[in-house]
């Protein structure tokens, strides 16, 4: 797969988010662990997941998940509960939510979260290029998306994001548990299928081994009233 079509799924999942969404559930409840564990891990990864930590969310899962002790595929996969439709939703809400705590009066628009991505990305590169030059570097740019874009997210999502964790853990439990009953319920009964196909095929390979016997067995049963 190229980069182009990976780039495509990583931003639109092929079949939709809606699809993507159900195999995730489906992978959740079938990882073989505790339920309780399995929730600890699914809460762990949807924190992680609506905090602003790209790159770096896979990690941020498996360490939480490990403090919890909960279980990591659980933490992973928990962290695929953004996506590009909802983050920037819910990354105004938490912005706003982190300027009201902070005390930070700043129009949050487009033109304004544009402008600041765009001068801390400007800041990034002349510092880089000026490793190689005489320039000296700049950090008012880096600086403002800091305390105005980043530290607000950051403070503003973990409220809403522990809300819809601890919400999705509670959840989680009473799933895999009706889960984990059915399947064994269904193993179960197919190993009592395979019990009853061994032993009629054990009767059968019995009388093909001792014919005469089981033909007397069969004339005994036919005539029970008899000496």
């Amino acid at each position: 797969m190229g980069w182009l079509p990976w780039l495509r799924e990583m931003v639109y999942p092929k079949g939709g988010f809606k699809r993507a969404t159900r195999y995730v559930i489906h992978r959740m409840r079938r990882v073989p662990d505790t339920p309780h564990r399995v929730a600890r891990g699914m809460f762990a990864g949807s924190l992680i997941g609506f905090l602003p930590l790209p790159g770096l969310q896979f990690v941020g899962a498996w360490l939480l998940a490990r403090i919890m002790k909960g279980n990591l595929l659980a933490a992973l996969l928990a962290t695929f509960n953004t996506n590009p439709i909802t983050t920037p939703f819910f990354a105004v809400l938490a912005m706003t939510l982190g300027h009201w705590i902070m005390g930070i009066e700043a129009p949050l628009n487009a033109e304004y979260i544009g402008r600041a991505f765009a001068d801390a990305g400007g800041d990034l590169w002349f510092n880089v290029m000026a490793i190689f030059g005489p320039e000296k570097a700049r950090w008012g740019g880096l600086i403002n998306f800091w305390h105005e874009i980043y530290v607000p997210y950051f403070i503003g999502a973990l409220g809403p994001g522990i809300i819809l964790s601890l919400i999705a853990y509670y959840i989680t439990i009473p799933l895999v548990e009706a889960y984990q009953k059915s399947r064994a319920a269904k193993s179960k009964e197919r190993s009592e299928r395979r019990r009853k196909l061994k032993a009629a095929l054990a009767e059968a390979a019995n009388r093909l081994k001792h014919p005469r016997e089981s033909a007397a067995a069969a004339g005994d049963d036919s005539r029970p009233g008899e000496p």
